[in-house]
C-alpha cells in the first residue's frame, strides 16, 4: 500500500522546542544509588531523587482523568533518561575503563593510520602483485604464438594420435553398451590421479594439463585434434610459470576454436544438466579478443518471419546479447515497412546485466506482420550508430542483421551512411530453412567489412551468433605488439570454484603466412588468462588496524566495485560478471559520486564527508562522518580507495616485549593468558575470541568454543616471538583480555546484577575480545564473537551516547519466548579514549536488560507515583492525569528506537512484540510519527539478493519454444518433404541431446540444482530520526475519532518516548509502513538509461587496419533434405535413441588451418 502523504497529524498544542537532540553529551543528574525495594523482589527500581519530582498538574475537565499534559510527559523522559544514565554509568564502567588503559599505558603503543601512505603502499603491492601474473601472461602467449607457428597441419589425424586429459570424462555418461556417446572410445583420454589444494579450492594435478570441449563442438573433427596437438606444448610453459610464481592460479588458453586447455588440471566440474560452458562466452574471453563494442541488432519481424523462423531469431538475438560485455553498447530493432526500438531504449545503452534484461524480455514481444524492408532497418541502425550525443563505447561499430532473406541490396543506404570510409561492419544472418537467394545477404556483409552467417536450426545459433568475433580481431592482430596488452576483467565468479577472481587476459595471434609472400594471417588464435582470487588481494590490505569501520574498497572504469566490504553476492552466476557499482554498494549521495569519477578518471583525492550508512544487519541508518582517500593502481584500470571514520585515525598495539623476554618459554605462559581459558569463566566471565588467523596452523571453526580450544592448545606450542603467527594480532588479543578482566575485577565482581534488572554487562574490543559477565549469561548470548562484525559495536562507534538494540523479530516469525527472563535488550556505548591529543576508542561496553522486569520499571518510570509505594488512584471526584502505569487499559506508553523498533511497552500483551518494527505493532502511530518528520526513510536496492527459484509455467508436454506440427501435417507427405519438417526434425534432435536448452534457462542448463536460489533485486526500506528533536504534541485525525500523541527523543540514546491514547476506531489503521525487504524489479531501467552513471571504457581501440583482407566474407551453404536421411531421423524418434553428433564443419572452422 501506498504510503499516505504527510497530511494526517495535526499540532496540538504546539511544539513546545526543548532541544532534546541525540546523539550529544550534557551534564546529567546522577540518580541516588538505592536499595532494594520491599515486597516482591522484581521489578527492582532506583529510588527517584525527591528534589527531582515535579508538581503534578491536573487537567482541567470534567473526566477524572485527563490525556498527561507535556511538561508531565517531558518529567517521565527526565526519570527514564536519568535511570538509563545511572545504571550505565554503574555498569557499564566506561570511566573505570578509560582509567584500566591508563594505568596499563606501559603496555600499548598508540600508531596512527596516514590515510596517504598506506592507500599508496596498498596500492604498489597490488600492482606488484598483479605485475607478476603480467609477466606469467605475456611468456604464454609468446609460448603460444611461437609453437602454432611452428606447427604442421595434419589432415589425417586421428584421435588416438593425441593423448590428452579430458576434464569432462569422468562426468560423462555412457550408454548402456559402455561405449561414449560422442567418441565411442576413451583410448585418447588420460587417467590422473589428484591431491586436493586448499589454494584452488580442489583436487589437482600439477604435472599435466586438462582440456575441456564444449558439448557442442565434436572432439574428433580435425580442427580440434590439430588445436589440441599444437597446444600440448602449453603444458611445460604453464608448469615453469608456477615453479617462477607459486601463488599462480589458474592458467587458462581459450582457443577460438572453442577449446579450453588449463593448468593445473582438474576434472571439470559436472553440471546436473548438459554443460553449455563454451569459454568464447566466458566475460574474460570476450574482453580479449575484441575491442569494445558499439552495436545495432535489427531483425527482420516481415509476415513471411513466422512460427519457428522467428523463434530462432528470438532466440539468436539472446544468444548474441549474451556475447557482450560491459564494455560494450547496444541496441535492439525490429523492422518491417518501418523500424522501431523493440524496448524502451531509444539509443545505445550499456550491455550490462540489467539492459540485457529488459532486450531480451522485449524480444520475446515481438510479432511478424507486413513487408521487408531493409532500408527502414538499416537507416534506424545507422542514426543509432551517429548519434554522438549519448554515452558509448567508440571503437568497433556494426549492425547486426537477422532475416529470413529478401532481394533488396539497399546500396543507396551504405553509400550515404558508410561508404566510402567502411567505419560500420555490417553481419548479416540468414535464419531458418527457405529457398530464398541468400546472395544480397552476402554482398550486404561482404561489402561493409562484415561477415555472412546461416542459422538453419537451434544447433546453430551458438556457433554462429559469437563468430563474429573473430573478424573483429583482425584490427588486433595486424597491429602486433602494439595490441598485446594485458587487460584486467571485472570480478566475475571461477566456473572450476575458486569463488570470485578477476583474470588478466593477453590475446594470442596466429602468426603464420598461407604462402612465401602472401599477407600474414589475421586470425586470432585464443585469448590467455590467469586468475586472481579476490581474496589474495584482500590479503594486501590491512585488516584490523583500520578499526571495525575503516576499509579498502577499489573500482574499475565502470565503477563497478573489485573489492569492497558489501561485495558478497549471495549466489552468482558465472555466465555473468559480478557488477556491483560503487554507489549501490553504498548509499548513494552527491559527495560519493564526485568520489567515483575522481577514481574513474585516475586522478588522487582526499575527501571529508558526511555521509549516511547501514547498519550491518541492514535495519539501521546512521549519519556518520568518513574520510575518503584514494589512488590509481598503476598499470590497471582500477583505482583504490580507503575508508576511515575520524575516531580510526590512530590504534592500540599491544607491546608486550617486557613479558616476551622475561617468558621464553610457549606463549600460554604470558601473564593475562590464564583469563582465556575456560577454567577463569565462572569468576571472570566467559570470553568468545574474534575467530581471525592469529597463527597459519590455527584450525578455524563456527563454534567460538572449539576455536578456543584449538587456539590453547596452539598456545601451549608457540613461542611469543614465533614467525607463524601474526604478533600484531596475538599481542593485542593477550592485552585485551587482561583489560576486560580487571574491568571484572574493578567493576563487575561486586555488582548485583539482580538489583538493577539486569541479565549481563559486557565488554567488546578492537582486539577480538568480547567478555560476557556473569558466564550463565553467555549461554544466551547471539552476538557475532567477531566485534568488527556485530551490528552493536560498530553502531557503538558511530553514535555517541547508549545505543539499544531489541532482540530481531521478523514478522513471520513466532513472538519472542519470554522464558526464564533470558529475552534481553542490548544497551551499549563505546569508549572514547584520550592520550595526550589522540583520541580513539578501542572497546564497547554495554548491559543487558532484562526485558520483563524493564519493561515493568518503564511503566512505573512513566507514571505518576513519587516512590515505591503503591500507585495513586483517582477518585471520582478528583481530576487526574492518566499515566503509563494505572491507566495502560486507556494509554499507551512505548521506546522506539532510532529504526523504529519496539524497546519498550507498558501494554503487556505487546513484550512478546518487542524487535518488531513499530508499524506491525501499532501502524496508525507510526505513521503519524513519520509523516510529523520524527521518522525519515531511505530506500535502496540490494543487487545481490537470492531469491527462491520461480515454478515453471505449465507448458505443456513440448518443448519450450519449438513448433509443434498438427496430427494434419504429420498426414501430410508434401509437409515431410518440407524445409519445415526437416528444420523441425533438426530441434527435435537436439531437444533430446540438449533437452535443456528448451526446459531450463541457461545458468540452470548449466549444472544448477532444480531449487538453487537465483540472484534478483531486493528493495530495502529503513528508518532514521528525521529532523525534530523536540518534545511533540499533536492529534492523528481520523474522521468521527482521534487520537493523541506525544513524542520527545531521550537525551543521549537513541530511544523516541511515544505517549498516546489508544485507538478507539478502525478507521485509523488506514496505512501501514513497510521496512521489511520485498522482492523487485530495480529502478526503472527505462529512466536509468537517460541518466546514465559515469565510466570511461578501455584505454585502447583496435577497430580499423589499413591492411585487413576482407574477402573472407561468408559463404552459403546448402542442407537438402533427402529422403533417407528423413527416414533415418524418423526411426531414431521413434525409437527415443538420440543420434550421435557428426563433425559441425562451418565457414569458420574451415579457415583454421593452423
Amino acid at each position: 500500500m501506498a504510503v499516505p502523504a504527510r497530511t494526517c497529524g495535526a499540532s496540538w498544542p504546539g511544539p513546545v522546542r526543548t532541544a532534546h537532540p541525540w546523539p550529544g553529551r550534557g551534564p546529567r543528574p546522577f540518580p541516588d544509588p538505592r536499595g532494594p525495594a520491599s515486597g516482591p523482589a522484581r521489578p527492582l527500581l532506583l529510588l527517584l531523587p525527591p528534589l527531582l519530582l515535579l508538581p503534578l498538574l491536573t487537567a482541567p475537565g470534567a473526566s477524572a482523568y485527563s490525556f498527561p499534559q507535556q511538561h508531565t510527559m517531558q518529567y517521565w523522559a527526565r526519570r527514564l533518561e536519568q535511570e538509563i544514565d545511572g545504571v550505565m554509568r554503574i555498569f557499564g564502567g566506561v570511566q573505570q575503563l578509560r582509567e584500566i588503559y591508563k594505568d596499563n599505558r606501559n603496555l600499548f603503543e598508540v600508531q596512527e593510520n596516514e590515510p596517504q601512505k598506506l592507500v599508496e603502499k596498498v596500492a604498489g603491492d597490488i600492482e606488484s602483485l598483479l605485475d607478476r601474473k603480467v609477466q606469467a601472461l605475456k611468456r604464454l602467449a609468446d609460448a603460444a604464438e611461437n609453437f602454432q607457428k611452428a606447427h604442421r597441419w595434419q589432415d589425417n589425424i586421428k584421435e588416438e594420435d593425441i593423448m590428452y586429459y579430458d576434464a569432462k570424462a569422468d562426468a560423462e555418461l555412457d550408454d548402456p553398451e559402455g561405449e561414449d556417446l560422442e567418441r565411442g572410445t576413451k583410448t585418447s583420454t588420460l587417467r590422473l590421479d589428484f591431491m586436493e589444494d586448499p589454494n584452488f579450492k580442489n583436487k589437482v594435478n600439477y604435472s599435466y594439463t586438462a582440456v575441456q570441449i564444449p558439448t557442442d563442438i565434436y572432439k574428433g573433427s580435425t580442427v580440434i585434434l590439430n588445436e589440441l596437438n599444437w597446444t600440448e606444448a602449453l603444458e611445460n610453459v604453464f608448469i615453469e610459470n608456477r615453479r617462477q610464481d607459486p601463488t599462480l592460479l589458474w592458467q587458462v588458453f581459450g582457443s577460438a576454436t572453442g577449446v579450453t586447455r588449463y593448468y593445473p588440471a582438474t576434472p571439470w566440474r559436472a553440471p546436473k544438466k548438459i554443460d553449455l560452458y563454451d569459454v568464447r562466452r566466458r566475460p574474460w574471453y570476450i574482453q580479449g579478443a575484441s575491442s569494445p563494442k558499439d552495436m545495432v541488432i535489427i531483425v527482420d519481424v516481415s509476415g513471411s518471419v513466422s512460427g519457428l523462423t522467428l523463434k530462432l531469431m528470438k532466440t539468436s538475438v539472446c544468444e548474441m546479447l549474451d556475447t557482450l560485455s560491459d564494455d560494450d553498447y547496444v541496441n535492439v530493432a525490429s523492422f518491417n515497412e518501418k523500424a522501431q526500438p523493440v524496448s524502451c531504449f531509444t539509443h545505445l545503452v550499456q550491455a550490462n546485466v540489467r539492459n540485457k534484461k529488459v532486450f531480451k524480455e522485449a524480444v520475446q514481444g515481438m510479432v511478424a506482420k507486413g513487408t521487408t524492408g531493409y532500408k527502414a532497418g538499416f537507416e534506424y541502425a545507422f542514426d543509432q550508430l551517429q548519434n554522438s550525443n549519448i554515452t558509448r563505447a567508440n571503437c568497433n561499430k556494426m549492425i547486426m542483421m537477422f532475416t529470413d532473406g529478401g532481394e533488396d541490396r539497399v546500396q543507396d543506404v551504405f553509400e550515404k551512411y558508410n561508404w566510402p570510409n567502411r567505419t560500420v561492419r555490417v553481419f548479416t544472418f540468414s535464419v531458418g530453412q527457405h529457398n530464398y537467394d541468400v546472395t544480397p545477404l552476402q554482398w550486404m556483409a561482404c561489402t561493409n567489412k562484415g561477415y555472412y552467417f546461416e542459422i538453419p536450426s537451434i544447433g546453430a545459433i551458438r556457433i554462429n551468433t559469437q563468430e563474429y568475433l573473430d573478424v573483429l580481431g583482425r584490427p588486433m592482430v595486424l597491429a602486433g605488439k602494439e595490441a598485446k596488452q594485458v587487460q584486467w576483467t571485472n570480478v566475475y565468479e571461477d566456473a572450476l570454484g575458486l569463488g570470485l577472481v578477476v583474470t588478466g587476459t593477453l590475446p594470442v595471434f596466429n602468426l603464420t603466412q598461407d604462402g612465401p609472400g602472401e599477407k600474414k594471417n589475421q586470425l586470432i588464435l585464443g585469448v590467455m588468462g590467469i586468475d586472481v582470487a579476490l581474496n589474495d588481494i584482500k590479503r594486501l590490505t590491512p585488516n584490523y588496524t583500520l578499526g571495525a569501520n575503516g576499509y579498502v574498497f577499489a573500482i574499475d572504469l565502470n565503477g563497478y566495485v573489485l573489492l569492497h566490504p558489501n561485495l558478497k553476492p549471495q549466489t552468482t552466476n558465472f555466465r555473468e560478471p559480478v557488477t556491483l557499482d560503487f554507489l549501490d554498494a553504498e548509499l548513494e549521495d552527491e559527495n560519493k559520486e564526485e568520489i567515483r569519477r575522481s577514481m574513474i578518471d585516475g586522478n588522487k583525492g582526499h575527501k571529508q564527508i558526511r555521509t549516511l550508512v547501514k547498519s550491518l544487519d541492514e535495519r539501521y541508518i546512521d549519519e556518520v562522518i568518513r574520510n575518503y582517500t584514494w589512488v590509481p593502481i598503476r598499470s590497471t584500470n582500477y583505482s583504490l580507495g580507503l575508508v576511515l571514520p575520524p575516531y580510526s585515525t590512530f590504534y592500540l598495539q599491544a607491546n608486550l616485549s617486557d613479558q616476551i623476554l622475561q617468558v621464553k618459554l610457549p606463549i600460554s605462559k604470558l601473564k593475562d593468558f590464564e583469563f582465556l581459558l575456560p577454567s577463569s569463566f565462572e569468576s571472570e566471565g566467559h570470553v568468545f575470541i574474534a575467530p581471525r588467523e592469529y597463527c597459519k596452523d590455527l584450525n578455524a571453526s563456527d563454534n567460538n568454543t572449539e576455536f578456543l580450544k584449538n587456539f590453547i592448545e596452539l598456545m601451549e606450542k608457540v613461542t611469543p616471538d614465533s614467525k607463524q603467527c601474526n604478533n600484531f594480532l596475538l599481542h593485542n588479543l593477550i592485552l585485551d583480555t587482561g583489560i576486560t578482566q580487571q574491568l571484572v575485577e574493578r567493576v563487575w565482581r561486586d555488582q548485583d546484577l539482580n538489583t538493577y534488572s539486569l541479565l549481563a554487562v559486557f565488554a567488546a574490543t578492537d582486539g577480538g575480545i568480547t567478555r560476557v559477565f556473569p558466564n550463565k549469561a553467555a549461554e544466551d548470548w547471539t552476538e557475532n564473537p567477531e566485534p568488527f562484525h556485530a551490528s552493536f559495536y560498530r553502531r557503538s562507534l558511530d553514535n555517541h551516547g547508549y545505543v539499544f538494540k531489541p532482540p530481531h523479530q521478523d514478522s513471520l516469525l513466532r513472538p519472542l519466548e519470554l522464558e526464564n527472563d533470558t529475552v534481553g535488550v542490548l544497551v551499549s556505548t563505546a569508549v572514547e579514549l584520550s592520550l595526550g591529543r589522540r583520541t580513539l576508542r578501542p572497546a564497547v561496553v554495554g548491559v543487558k536488560l532484562d526485558l520483563e522486569a524493564w519493561a515493568e520499571k518503564f511503566k512505573v518510570l512513566a507514571s505518576n507515583r513519587t516512590h515505591q509505594d503503591q500507585p495513586q488512584k483517582c477518585g471520582p471526584s478528583s481530576h487526574c492525569e492518566m499515566d503509563c502505569e494505572v491507566n495502560n487499559e486507556d494509554l499507551l506508553c512505548v521506546l522506539i528506537d532510532d529504526g523504529g523498533f519496539l524497546v519498550l511497552s507498558n501494554q503487556n500483551h505487546q513484550w512478546d512484540q518487542v524487535g518488531r518494527f513499530f508499524s506491525e505493532v501499532d501502524a496508525n502511530l507510526m505513521l503519524a510519527l513519520y509523516n510529523n518528520s520524527f521518522y525519515t526513510r531511505k530506500e535502496s536496492y540490494d543487487y545481490q539478493a537470492a531469491c527462491a527459484p520461480q515454478p515453471p509455467g505449465n507448458l505443456g508436454a513440448a518443448p519450450r519454444g519449438v513448433f509443434v506440427p498438427t496430427i494434419a501435417d504429420f498426414l501430410n507427405l508434401a509437409w515431410w518433404t518440407s524445409a519445415a519438417a526437416w528444420s523441425l526434425f533438426q530441434q527435435l534432435l537436439y531437444g533430446l541431446i540438449y533437452h535443456s536448452w528448451f526446459q531450463a534457462d541457461p545458468a540452470e542448463a548449466e549444472g544448477s540444482p532444480e531449487t538453487r536460489e537465483s540472484s534478483c533485486v531486493m528493495k530495502q526500506t529503513q528508518y532514521y530520526f528525521g529532523s525534530v528533536n523536540a518534545s511533540y504534541n499533536a492529534i492523528i485525525d481520523c474522521g468521527n475519532c482521534s487520537r493523541l500523541f506525544h513524542a520527545q527523543r531521550l537525551t543521549n540514546t537513541n530511544l523516541l518516548f511515544v505517549v498516546a491514547e489508544k485507538p478507539l476506531c478502525s478507521q485509523c489503521e488506514a496505512g501501514r509502513l513497510l521496512q521489511k525487504e520485498t522482492h523487485s524489479d530495480g529502478p526503472e531501467q527505462c529512466e536509468l538509461v537517460q541518466r546514465p552513471r559515469y565510466r570511461r571504457g578501455p584505454h585502447i581501440c583496435f577497430d580499423y587496419n589499413a591492411t585487413e583482407d576482407t574477402s573472407d566474407c561468408g559463404r552459403g551453404a546448402s542442407f537438402p533434405p533427402s529422403l533417407g536421411v528423413l527416414v533415418s531421423l524418423q526411426l531414431l524418434l521413434l525409437l527415443g535413441l538420440p543420434p550421435r553428433p557428426q563433425p559441425q564443419i562451418h565457414s569458420f572452422a574451415a579457415s583454421r588451418r593452423l
